[in-house]
């Protein structure tokens, strides 16, 4: 049987169809439901915004020219596509119309909704101090769903092969973030929720909009011009794509279990 671009497409998005719709179905999102259950959410969440700016730059590095002296490189529609994602995540508008970065808006949020930001502050600075990603983790005792999903991200990006590290940010975070977001937006009942949240529900409207309206049908693009008519390619696509889904229901399950454990710690508090 031949197959073209078309019909590869076609069946990655049918493996990976059970796996998008369990994240987007999850419980998760009806139990952020109070300022507390919020705080949890984010206070863990935060290290895969962090995660993903990486997983963003490692493309621009394989796809892009960021040497000296510069020549042209790749594909000039690719290369625009992740020079825009770059811009957007790395310099976006804030609601204010503040040049900004999304993990810096992310963090902004955190405080806003009085969140506690200094697990991913230290490990940050852990990172700056020259402890590799693993390490500085480790140091600030990070829980374990949140290592597993950003070694499983660094794991990916160290391979230096473009198409796995396409199909990850392609299927396990552009193509899935809308529906998600969405999802999470519905969730939050901000009658219930006495702390200003306008500026998490601005970062979670705006991928919204960036990634359902421009950037998801460009990294199909990406992927197509990236495995070609290599069968083999577009396996490993498959392959990593069901690992980062299933690192994304392990995060959402493992914060849900901590919502459920500090929302029952509360209750017994209250008795006393």
């Amino acid at each position: 049987m031949s197959y073209n671009n078309e019909t590869y497409i076609q069946q990655l998005a049918k493996e990976l169809a059970p796996l998008q719709q369990q994240i987007v179905a999850h419980s998760l999102y009806s139990k952020v439901n109070s300022v507390a259950a919020l705080n949890t959410f984010m206070e863990q969440h935060v290290f895969a915004v962090f995660d993903f700016m990486s997983l963003l730059k490692a493309l621009q590095i394989q796809l892009t020219n960021t040497t000296l002296p510069w020549i042209p490189k790749g594909n000039p529609v690719t290369r625009r596509f992740i020079n825009e994602i770059v811009l957007g995540e790395e310099s976006d508008v804030d609601k204010d119309g503040k040049p900004l970065s999304h993990y810096e808006m992310y963090v902004e949020a955190m405080e806003a909704s009085d969140a506690n930001t200094e697990m991913i502050s230290e490990c940050i600075k852990h990172i700056s101090a020259g402890k590799n990603v693993s390490e500085s983790l480790l140091a600030v005792n990070a829980p374990k769903a949140v290592q597993d999903f950003v070694n499983f991200t660094f794991s990916i990006i160290e391979t230096n092969e473009v198409h796995k590290i396409a199909a990850v940010f392609t299927f396990g975070r552009e193509d899935l973030i809308p529906n998600m977001f969405i999802e999470m937006v519905k969730g939050i009942d901000q009658k219930n929720i006495a702390v200003n949240l306008d500026k998490f529900i601005y970062y979670l409207e705006r991928h919204i909009e960036l990634d359902g309206d421009e950037h998801g049908p460009l990294a199909l693009q990406m992927i197509q011009e990236l495995c070609g008519s290599d069968s083999q390619k577009w396996q490993d696509c498959i392959d990593v794509s069901k690992q980062a889904l299933l690192h994304r229901i392990e995060l959402w399950s493992a914060i849900e279990q901590t919502i459920a454990i500090r929302t029952q710690s509360q209750e017994v508090d209250l008795t006393h």
